[in-house]
């Protein structure tokens, strides 16, 4: 879970660091570190990766672009036939994983196509790169093993879960 860890202190270093102290600066530190991730070297397509972070927490939040929240992310695994899945992550044990094709059955091709387009990558791309971080992500938010019942809150509140995290360890 390096890559999590890595962007969970980004996270925190972000939003105490002032300056910005926006989604901007959290986005920028992120695609630095999905850069890093990637064995270094390759700046094309950083720029998009940078919009990991608002993509993400679109997804999660109460009030993103991704219909619902959590719940609305359940909903769409459920449609999918993989609520299963989501659904380990949320619980205690072992996540497990989800290619970045399953993950673009679950969210549709319209929302991958947006996704894609945000992040300056192809769908196969965004799709690899969100399914790397999703499942770790979901399940630190989680830690009790179950869903919080109204979601997890808009986006302020959800980087407030994150930066929570980090200040646990």
């Amino acid at each position: 879970m390096g890559l999590l860890d890595s962007m969970l202190g980004s996270v925190l270093n972000a939003q105490q660091g002032g300056g910005q102290g926006g989604q901007g600066g959290l986005a920028e530190a992120l695609g630095g570190l999905l850069g890093q991730g990637q064995g270094g070297g390759q700046s094309a397509g950083l720029g998009g990766l940078s919009a990991l972070l608002p993509v993400v927490i679109g997804l999660l939040a109460n009030n993103g672009q991704g219909g619902g929240g959590l719940g609305g992310l359940m909903e769409k695994f459920n449609q999918a036939g993989m609520g299963d899945v989501l659904g380990a992550w949320i619980r205690t044990g072992p996540n497990p994983p989800i290619s970045g094709g399953q993950l673009s059955q679950v969210l549709g091709d319209d929302k991958m196509s947006e996704i894609a387009s945000q992040l300056g990558l192809t769908e196969g791309d965004a799709a690899g790169q969100l399914a790397q971080v999703l499942p770790g992500l979901i399940d630190k938010l989680t830690p009790q093993g179950a869903a919080p019942q109204g979601g997890f809150g808009d986006a302020g509140d959800l980087l407030g879960m994150l930066s929570g995290l980090l200040q646990q360890k």
